[in-house]
């Protein structure tokens, strides 16, 4: 495993959590509706330096994915959901109680092991363009489905849906971006004339937009900790399928890996469950208290 790769990936993981939660910041104000979100957006400077912050984020796993596998580079960026809440506390009167505190820890002690254990090998560049449309087109279908379903919802099942929409585009965008930077071999040309990169630049704006309808809901939790579920599992599920990627090559790691991978989704699910209330303290002037997420155009 590449200490390059763990350590932008990491850096990533920070960054992230920071947009995430100054992103929130911004949408909790706006109202409830997705007509002219991002418009309105963008003239609140506490949103544009979230954007910020994830556009570095980005950079950053840009970075590890040029020097790393897709299946390891994923599960390390779950650890934004446990950088985030505690801002969200600072930031957006996000309340953290036992449950947050055991999913945390719990999300932390499965990387640890996972850092250890897995030992990934093979894996190729790119895919045949097939495949590739299969899985654009798995993966449109399911966010669909999902964000339909999110029309009408409560706060806090609305930011789920609508993260989990965000994170299994997110997946795909992390392969696309490894597809992606792994041709900057070949020089600035061979991105340029290649069909990837302008399929990367859609996904991201449309899993960017879900995840601002997401966090606009103000539920930090189910949203921060929906989007990188899926997105770590539609990135491990697309770097073995569609990359040929694997883990440990002894059966015994193999299976460690597994369950500490179990781990990790099973502390960001505990996250998810909760409300992430806003505090007994008066929110700061202009900010609307209400339940919340996790963010990027990463890609």
């Amino acid at each position: 495993m590449s200490i390059l790769s763990v350590l932008f990936a990491l850096i990533a993981a920070g960054l992230f959590a920071v947009g995430t939660v100054f992103e929130q910041k911004g949408a909790m104000e706006e109202p409830d509706t997705r007509a002219g979100l991002l418009l309105r957006l963008v003239r609140k400077p506490v949103w544009l330096v979230g954007v910020l912050a994830d556009a570095l984020g980005y950079a950053a796993q840009a970075a590890a994915l040029g020097v790393g596998k897709l299946i390891v580079v994923q599960p390390l960026l779950v650890a934004s959901v446990v950088f985030a809440l505690p801002l969200g506390v600072r930031m957006t009167g996000q309340r953290i109680g036992r449950r947050e505190v055991v999913g945390a820890a719990t999300v932390c002690a499965g990387l640890v092991v996972f850092m250890v254990v897995a030992n990934p090998s093979g894996g190729r560049t790119d895919a045949a363009g097939r495949d590739w449309l299969i899985a654009g087109g798995v993966v449109a279908a399911a966010a669909a489905v999902l964000t339909l379903g999110a029309i009408g919802r409560s706060a806090g099942v609305k930011a789920a849906l609508l993260g989990t929409a965000a994170g299994i585009i997110f997946g795909l965008v992390s392969a696309l971006t490894k597809a992606t930077v792994d041709r900057f071999d070949d020089g600035l040309l061979a991105v340029v004339w290649n069909w990837h990169a302008y399929v990367l630049i859609a996904a991201s704006l449309v899993g960017f937009t879900l995840l601002q309808a997401s966090l606009q809901t103000g539920a930090l939790a189910p949203s921060v900790t929906t989007s990188m579920v899926f997105e770590t599992v539609a990135g491990v599920a697309i770097g073995i399928v569609l990359l040929g990627e694997e883990l440990h090559e002894q059966a015994w790691g193999i299976a460690v890996s597994a369950v500490a991978l179990a781990a990790i989704l099973a502390g960001v699910i505990a996250l998810a469950g909760s409300q992430s209330a806003p505090s007994d303290n008066p929110a700061p002037a202009g900010d609307v208290a209400r339940p919340r997420k996790r963010g990027i155009p990463r890609a």
